[in-house]
């Protein structure tokens, strides 16, 4: 499924299947995650991506064939692949231990062809063994919704009682991780979406209610999955002294401004940006372990389209993956 211009839909394509470079593997698709990121590439707010583009950076498949030079992985060995696709390994954030902020980062799905395909390549370095026990529609939204917002509630620091604000695909992975980890969950949604703060709540969540409501107890810390800037000052507003606010969209509307007074008293706003392979390595060990369970609506592939117009609308709870293996128009 193919974008040629931006605000437009995608188009079902015949393309030459991709063979693998120098320290690559090509991978068979059985699924790819559709991401908010997708959406706000679709919709034109995320600028220059390559066009014609090939979207999707939630892949899940088996590797076919390795190019030169790769050891680590072999054909038949299942794998993700996630947003962050390549990096340059010799600028000062690489060199740093910040890949994630490469200045030359190339990302999955924007500068290189992505999962929305039967075939794709990946750089052998980004990608990540799936574990067992994870069918591959489970597995896709760990590896966006997941990662980043793994590394979204490390930048909280060790928050207590946090918030996420928006309860999608990220923050119905994280409150099963924040809850394992001994946080206290306070989930905020849309004015008056009940069946989605019952869900936050069977998920772990001691409390949930309206983005613009006040919660029982100051927060610790926060999360903004919705990418709506106005949060972030709702979120400060109901902080307690030292709490960090993190953004954990690569989009969002602009911040309204505010009193210094609710950011005084060493509270913080900040963002996430992509990821590191230590990330990716972390998390996807820890799954497992909570175990974190993805609540999936799955399409064929050439439904693409109606997944991205679903989750624009907000119709399904927790994540939606493009099944390759049923794809059909």
């Amino acid at each position: 499924m193919v974008l040629e211009r931006q605000r437009q839909p995608l188009r079902p394509a015949e393309l030459p299947e991709p063979e693998p470079a120098t320290g690559q593997v090509q991978i068979a698709v059985h699924a790819c995650g559709v991401c908010r990121t997708d959406l706000h590439i679709l919709d034109g707010e995320l600028a220059e991506p390559k066009l014609p583009l090939v979207m999707g950076h939630q892949i899940v498949g088996t590797v076919r064939e390795v190019g030169d030079g790769v050891e680590r992985l072999a054909p038949g060995d299942r794998v993700g692949v996630p947003w962050l696709g390549w990096t340059c390994g010799v600028c000062r954030y690489c060199r740093s231990g910040r890949e994630n902020l490469c200045d030359r980062a190339r990302f999955t799905g924007y500068d290189i062809d992505g999962g929305y395909a039967e075939v794709a390549v990946a750089d052998a370095r980004f990608c990540f063994p799936i574990p067992e026990g994870y069918p591959d529609a489970q597995a896709a939204p760990l590896l966006c919704a997941g990662l980043i917002g793994y590394r979204a509630l490390r930048l909280v620091g060790e928050a207590e009682r946090i918030g996420f604000y928006g309860f999608g695909a990220a923050a119905h992975i994280l409150c099963q991780v924040a809850v394992h980890q001994g946080r206290r969950v306070f989930a905020f949604t849309r004015e008056g979406d009940e069946e989605t703060q019952a869900f936050a709540r069977r998920l772990g969540a001691e409390w949930a209610g309206g983005s613009e409501e006040t919660p029982p107890e100051e927060l610790d810390g926060a999360i903004v999955f919705a990418p709506v800037g106005a949060l972030m000052t709702a979120a400060l507003r109901v902080s307690a002294k030292g709490a960090r606010i993190i953004s954990a969209g690569i989009h969002m509307s602009d911040i309204p401004s505010f009193p210094y007074a609710e950011l005084w008293e060493e509270r913080t706003l900040g963002s996430v940006a992509n990821l590191t392979r230590r990330d990716g390595e972390e998390f996807i060990a820890l799954a497992p372990e909570v175990p974190v369970a993805t609540e999936v609506e799955v399409y064929p592939l050439g439904k693409a389209n109606r997944a991205l117009d679903d989750l624009r609308a907000g119709r399904f709870r927790g994540a939606a993956v493009l099944s390759v293996a049923s794809s059909g128009s």
